[in-house]
């Protein structure tokens, strides 16, 4: 019994030291955090969803105090959290460029061809264990099945007709979706982009026709139609230079295949 209390009595005396040494130790270490990160994490949407760039909020508001991140990339927040921000920082709040997620696929389930019969749990990820594509015979097309709407924290995707959409008033940006994606398709594109091309499949045009009635067939018709060489051809698929492209939606009204999606952009006044 005593051999107990002494081995008690001993590891007591050891916890002691041990706090009072990590006690002192932190004191010493202790490095006085600037009050201004405390400040801006409180100016931020409180989202945690990582759009800024960074891990989270803390984060973020780390690296605005540090001088490496601007007062504007707060997706959820907004132009309020970038004011706040900056206000905070001592800057001008340049208006934020507003992204939106895209899922570059229009392979609904009335056009895209099946591969097999999926009756297995409503999982992306677990489909794409039979064939390594999910249920659709294109390789790239979205499987359909969620896992990108569960990830959504803003209500912002859908499944419409087997393909996964995103609601472009809803998003912020935050890519959790393209997270979520085992396919890795979804895209961050300019808000104010009109038209986006709604495939990204690399496959010959002759293999896209046997798999889906939507996808890009690298016909090049667009190409050699647009007024301002906004868009061009890659490895047989329709890419839009956001930075030439005008909006006139030329390109989505000459597409055979109709893959080319004016996008509805609403102005705030």
């Amino acid at each position: 019994m005593l051999n107990v209390l002494y081995a008690i009595l001993v590891l007591g005396i050891m916890g002691a030291v041990f706090g009072a040494i990590l006690a002192f130790a932190a004191k010493i270490f202790y490095v006085e955090q600037d009050p201004r990160i405390d400040e801006v994490r409180a100016a931020l949407a409180g989202a945690n969803c990582g759009g800024c760039g960074y891990a989270g909020c803390d984060a973020y508001a780390a690296a605005v105090v540090a001088g490496e991140a601007p007062p504007n990339k707060c997706g959820p927040g907004g132009a309020a959290a970038a004011e706040k921000v900056a206000a905070v920082m001592g800057l001008d709040a340049a208006a934020p460029v507003k992204y939106v997620a895209f899922v570059p696929c229009s392979g609904s389930a009335d056009k895209a061809k099946m591969f097999f019969n999926y009756e297995g749990p409503q999982d992306c990820l677990a489909a794409m264990r039979f064939g390594n594509r999910g249920p659709k015979e294109c390789q790239f097309s979205c499987v359909g099945l969620g896992n990108c709407v569960r990830a959504c924290q803003f209500g912002a995707m859908h499944i419409v007709n087997g393909v996964a959409e995103v609601d472009r008033e809803k998003c912020v940006a935050c890519m959790a979706c393209a997270a979520a994606c085992p396919k890795h398709i979804i895209r961050k594109v300019p808000y104010e982009q009109a038209v986006l091309v709604g495939c990204h499949s690399t496959d010959k045009g002759a293999r896209t026709r046997k798999v889906c009635d939507a996808g890009c067939i690298g016909c090049m018709k667009c190409q050699r139609e647009c007024p301002a060489g906004a868009i061009t051809v890659r490895d047989n698929v329709a890419v839009i230079d956001y930075d030439k492209c005008t909006s006139c939606g030329h390109c989505a009204e000459v597409c055979p295949r109709q893959i080319i999606h004016p996008q509805k952009i609403y102005v705030q006044n």
